[in-house]
């Protein structure tokens, strides 16, 4: 028998006819063999040579099925079960006695005490005893941490149950109205000091790309925040023109959000031409930045003098290390201005 796979089916397809094509065409139209979606019956063609025996009906079909399987034969067992039992029967061993000199003996006024204690009350002695191994970590701290009463409840023997847990309100949604700050912003309006736009999805990238547009003009707000608003690199690139022209903001954070390292290296390299910016977070973003956006990172932090805190988890150790020398550096000189 000839391998399926050396079939010429450019051969066979050039030599049917027009009608024959058409008809191949349909019939690939309608079956779908690779299709795991459809019904077996839709996925090839019908090839049951039997005529129909009628309409279909359920309850017949059921029954039918039924019967026969009552009349099957049930299959005999190689060893059939006779009830009787097979090896040795289960017997409970005895507890062994403590001989008479291993036994303690106390003085009968504590055994009367001991033996009308309650579990709570044995369970309170044994932690004051020291036997933290028979009851769970808060038994044994809620045991000591008390005194003049009983601070468990359940005996020693009880369940170990996990704390409560603790439901916590959902955190509200930010308030702020992105229109009408964007307005502000761009009227310099004195009131307006803090931008805070944390957690808006919904905010177009041409509407906070307009924002830092904005601010390369704004004169009075001193901190801008817009983590976790599904920024990207063209709102990275806005904001870089922006550090090179603003001269009052001096806390800005896009954390949490889907800028890559060219975004980043194009924020970090426009702080050259900034020095009013005190606090800067670039942490968590959706990509890993690499190791030359986190050494220019470095390099940035060692020649700016005005950069006090600076949000980002490095992954070498080398510019973690720059990085924490200048910060330590710019903190100390604050400090001797200060004492001046």
């Amino acid at each position: 028998m000839s391998d399926p796979r050396d079939i010429d089916e450019d051969a066979i397809l050039k030599g049917l006819s027009a009608a024959e094509l058409d008809q191949l065409e349909c019939e690939l139209q309608e079956m779908d063999p690779e299709n795991a979606m459809l019904p077996a019956g839709f996925r090839q063609r019908d090839q049951t040579k039997k005529g129909p025996t009628g309409a279909y009906d359920r309850d017949a079909l059921q029954q039918h099925l039924e019967k026969q399987a009552l009349e099957h034969e049930d299959r005999e067992d190689l060893v059939p079960f006779t009830g009787q039992k097979k090896g040795k029967s289960f017997v409970p061993k005895k507890e062994a006695e403590i001989p008479g000199h291993e036994q303690v003996m106390l003085e009968p006024e504590l055994e009367e005490a001991l033996k009308n204690a309650s579990d709570a009350e044995m369970c309170d002695i044994a932690a004051i005893l020291g036997m933290y191994t028979l009851m769970s970590n808060k038994q044994y701290y809620d045991a000591l941490g008390t005194t003049g009463t009983i601070a468990n409840t359940e005996g020693i023997n009880s369940v170990v149950k996990p704390d409560p847990f603790k439901i916590f309100p959902d955190e509200l949604p930010n308030p702020t109205n992105v229109e009408e700050t964007l307005e502000r912003i761009h009227n310099n309006d004195s009131s307006l000091t803090e931008v805070n736009l944390n957690n808006i999805k919904d905010i177009p990238i041409p509407t906070l790309k307009e924002i830092f547009e904005a601010m390369k003009g704004n004169s009075f707000v001193e901190s801008l925040s817009i983590a976790a608003t599904r920024s990207n690199d063209p709102v990275a690139y806005a904001c870089a023109e922006m550090l090179q022209e603003n001269t009052s903001l001096q806390s800005l954070n896009v954390e949490s959000n889907f800028i890559t390292s060219d975004g980043m290296m194009a924020v970090v390299k426009a702080m050259a031409s900034n020095a009013t910016l005190v606090e800067l977070k670039i942490d968590n973003q959706r990509q890993k930045l690499g190791d030359s956006v986190e050494m220019e990172i470095a390099a940035m932090l060692e020649n700016n003098s005005s950069i006090l805190k600076f949000g980002y988890h490095f992954t070498q150790q080398g510019p973690r290390a720059r990085a924490a020398m200048a910060i330590t550096r710019n903190n100390d000189m604050i400090r001797q201005q200060r004492l001046r």
